[in-house]
């Protein structure tokens, strides 16, 4: 099987890019050596926050490109984001269940990257992707007329890694939640 999704190669600076949006292909242990590197270095809850972030800032700018890209719109970015998000090997993502007017998600992962390329290591080792989930809900709500259900009346969300396939599970699963005021 082939990659799934395209990638353009600039001729002159060598950039790839997938949908308009420059990407970097790296080997699976170089990627994550790094991050367990850094993990160890900073603690898991400091690193964790940090991955937090920054993942969510990610995941909010992807959608918004995503979305002018195709011309798609709501709970379809988010699905896109997903597929996307398959096809670039973080291992096989899917939505069991969404409901953005409540900020409310279950997303399953199997075949995690993180799982597959630490064989013997227990815990939860995937919360890297818990603040993508959140940015793409809040971009799907920000993003919503406000005559719609929820929409920018939407709560903000919030998300975690609450099964993983390195505790013994058949599969990660994640929860999006909306953040308590």
């Amino acid at each position: 099987m082939q990659p799934q999704l395209p990638i353009d190669v600039d001729p002159n600076t060598g950039v790839w890019t997938t949908d308009a949006l420059p990407m970097l292909y790296v080997p699976r242990h170089f990627f994550t050596n790094n991050h367990t590197a850094v993990e160890e270095a900073l603690g898991r809850d400091v690193y964790a926050d940090i991955l937090y972030k920054a993942g969510y800032k990610s995941a909010y700018h992807w959608c918004d490109k995503e979305a002018k890209q195709h011309g798609i719109t709501g709970m379809a970015v988010f699905e896109h984001y997903l597929k996307r998000l398959s096809q670039r090997g973080w291992g096989i993502f899917k939505i069991v269940e969404a409901d953005p007017s409540t900020a409310r998600a279950k997303i399953e992962l199997h075949h995690s990257s993180f799982v597959l390329a630490q064989p013997g290591k227990e815990g939860k080792l995937c919360y890297m992707f818990a603040g993508w989930f959140a940015g793409a809900m809040d971009w799907v709500n920000d993003t919503m007329s406000d005559t719609t259900d929820g929409g920018k009346n939407a709560p903000r969300a919030q998300s975690k890694e609450v099964q993983c396939a390195a505790e013994h599970h058949d599969h990660c699963v994640f929860e999006v939640s909306p953040i308590a005021h």
